[in-house]
């Protein structure tokens, strides 16, 4: 059974957040980037963990896993930003997404999706666009334009938008 909507082969970008693996559509990666030094942004919340230069541009960073209601990020060789750009308000809006390594680009047929699972009520999986399988593996494909919230994805583009040469110097 695969999930409505999906009806074409889809490349996905995999990567880990502690033992599972995730994917987003490749559409809304820019790239992947080796771990890079993130200045923090004083008051933000736990799962903001500062900004980066890109380019001369302020990119913000979320820890993947503390947003995923996961224990913090620790770093390693293969801890790396995937930089992804999320639907807000009909624009893109360009953050980096700390995750604990990618693996690879692979496509998943229509059949290999399943709807994501139906825990009830009391838990929120509107950001799982469903679960991929491959081998005996499950991927859990995140809509990565529904991780995030409208207030979260506004303060993103504030931090972004008020971009100082200072916080560019830094990062």
């Amino acid at each position: 059974m695969s999930v409505s909507g999906i009806t074409v082969t889809s490349q996905h970008l995999t990567f880990k957040l502690g033992e599972e693996v995730y994917s987003v559509e490749v559409a809304k990666i820019r790239e992947v980037l080796d771990l890079t030094p993130v200045t923090k942004v004083p008051r933000m919340p736990e799962f903001m963990l500062g900004v980066i230069n890109l380019r001369g541009n302020v990119v913000p960073v979320v820890d993947m896993r503390l947003k995923l209601g996961m224990t913090n990020t620790e770093n390693t060789v293969d801890t790396c930003i995937v930089i992804v750009e999320v639907a807000f308000e009909g624009d893109a809006t360009v953050l980096g997404a700390l995750v604990d390594a990618v693996q690879e680009v692979i496509d998943l047929e229509p059949d290999q999706i399943d709807p994501p699972p139906s825990i009830g009520t009391g838990l929120n999986t509107e950001f799982i666009r469903g679960m991929g399988k491959r081998d005996d593996q499950f991927i859990i494909i995140l809509d990565i334009d529904k991780v995030f919230s409208v207030d979260e994805l506004a303060l993103v583009r504030e931090t972004g938008d008020t971009s100082t040469e200072e916080a560019v110097a830094e990062a």
